[in-house]
């Protein structure tokens, strides 16, 4: 008996003396050492041996981009101004025309740019760029990776994503690049760029996805890939690659008040880019839906004014007159919440989610519409089409004036002054003559109105979803809203023919 609990004890201890060595080395080792070690490394990892073997089989699929274009000097000779008979000015100017005119005139003049492009197809040699590298170019060079030039041919391009699609004819192999889907790829994760910066030639610059959906007005679809890779003036076109070596970007634009790289360049994402290059190779243009409405982002006082107990969707401002959302009974004042079953979380979501839909085709549309929910659909259009036919309204605003009328009244609680619309007003402001509604013609600079962009000019269409046509119907409408407790206003505003809803909260 004795043996045996010797025997117990013995293992005890040495159990506990190789428990006790084991923490040790752990401890010693550092956290994380001794653990499982994965058979690869995992995706989006940085190697620990850098990123050469990536960006040897990369280089290749990336070109450099040589344009050139003509610039006209101008020519002729400026009018002889009129002197008055015997003026001592009539022989200087007399002297200096007559040199003018006999003096060589100018001829015009050729300009090179460089930019960045990648290959899409080794076989048909197409080539993706942007637009503003090529634009209004005379002639296109690509230049591979190993300085052969070719002469490249415009397939298509469109301005609206900076996109642009070339082809090429070479008697040698090419290399292309594989797509990657944008939508996979996270903040934080690491990237390559590759491109032609200040025509050094092809260049790898290495850093991560600082942000993505950026908005940064450059066009309607702005959903921009931010990193903080080195990206500079001639990086434009350019691939944005993930660690797989797929393409996931196209390098456009930077952030820089020096114009060189401070760690902040846009990328235009794949998503985006790939849908738009198949249609230029297939139509040599895109081909978008259409739906045939103006729309702004829906702001929280928005939907308080408008019972909606939380801001998100497109606002309606506008309906164009024989489009889609016209014949489908959309009204102006309707919030679009949810197009063809996708919600439509921010107003800019909407543009592109129409855009990529299929022309013709039919789509549920869930809206917001004076306190409740419908449903209408749509038989979708085509934007291009729309354009041709001067159907898609303009973005431009009429200048602002600042003067007011006789006839003007002031509405105290939102700071500012109106009009009922007369000749002189029309004339002053470029109001159409049917245009119903009232006038600002004052702005209290320290008023809610001002704080909300409303200036003189701007016409009143509706308060609250009610029509108004004169001073006194404002004025009760306004009242109606503070008696009722409510927190603001809801205002439907023209300018220059653009109509916008803009809400004002009454002050606490």
């Amino acid at each position: 008996m004795t043996q045996e609990k010797t025997r117990k004890r013995f293992f005890l201890r040495t159990v506990m003396h190789g428990a006790f060595i084991l923490c040790a080395l752990m401890m010693l080792a550092g956290p994380g050492t001794l653990r499982a070690t994965p058979a690869a490394a995992a995706s989006g990892t940085a190697p620990a041996e850098g990123f050469a073997d990536l960006a040897d089989k990369l280089l290749p699929t990336v070109v450099n981009i040589s344009t050139t274009q003509t610039i006209e000097q101008p020519q002729g000779m400026p009018n002889m101004p009129n002197l008055p008979p015997g003026s001592p000015f009539e022989d200087m100017f007399r002297d200096f025309f007559e040199q003018y005119e006999n003096a060589p005139q100018a001829q015009p003049r050729q300009t090179a740019s460089l930019g960045s492009g990648f290959i899409i197809d080794a076989e048909k040699g197409y080539v993706v760029t942007n637009n503003h590298v090529i634009r209004d170019s005379d002639e296109i060079k690509v230049i591979l990776h190993d300085d052969t030039t070719l002469d490249a041919t415009v397939i298509g391009t469109d301005e609206k994503t900076d996109i642009a699609v070339l082809q090429v004819k070479s008697d040698k192999k090419l290399v292309a690049a594989r797509w990657g889907d944008s939508e996979n790829s996270r903040v934080g994760d690491w990237v390559l760029a590759i491109g032609n910066p200040f025509g050094l030639g092809g260049t790898v610059t290495a850093g991560i996805i600082s942000a993505s959906r950026r908005d940064i007005n450059a066009g309607p679809y702005d959903d921009f890939i931010q990193t903080d890779a080195s990206i500079n003036r001639g990086n434009s076109g350019g691939p944005m690659f993930n660690l797989k070596g797929e393409i996931i970007g196209v390098n456009t634009a930077i952030f820089s008040p020096s114009g060189g790289s401070v760690g902040i360049g846009f990328a235009v994402p794949s998503s985006l880019v790939h849908p738009v290059v198949e249609q230029l190779i297939k139509y040599g243009q895109t081909r978008r839906g259409w739906l045939g409405v103006r729309i702004q982002q829906v702001t929280d006082e928005i939907a308080e004014s408008l019972g909606m107990k939380e801001s998100f969707g497109a606002l309606v401002s506008s309906v164009t007159e024989g489009g889609p959302a016209a014949a489908a009974g959309l009204q102006q004042g309707d919030i679009i919440l949810s197009f063809d079953g996708k919600q439509v979380k921010q107003m800019r979501e909407l543009p592109r989610m129409v855009a990529e839909s299929e022309i013709g085709k039919t789509v549920d549309l869930h809206l917001w519409r004076k306190g409740t929910t419908v449903t209408a659909q749509v038989k979708l259009g085509q934007l291009e089409k729309a354009e041709e036919n001067g159907l898609v309204a303009s973005d431009t605003e009429t200048p602002e004036d600042d003067a007011g009328t006789a006839d003007a009244d002031k509405v105290s609680s939102l700071g500012l002054t109106v009009s009922p619309v007369n000749r002189v007003l029309q004339q002053r402001y470029n109001i159409d003559r049917e245009a119903a509604g009232i006038v600002v013609t004052e702005v209290d600079p320290a008023g809610i109105a001002a704080g909300k962009g409303i200036a003189p000019g701007d016409l009143i269409v509706e308060v609250d979803q009610k029509p108004v046509t004169s001073v006194k119907d404002m004025q009760k409408a306004v009242k109606a809203a503070e008696k009722a407790k409510k927190r603001s206003v809801l205002l439907l505003v023209s300018r220059g023919g653009e109509i916008r809803f803009v809400a004002l909260r009454f002050k606490d």
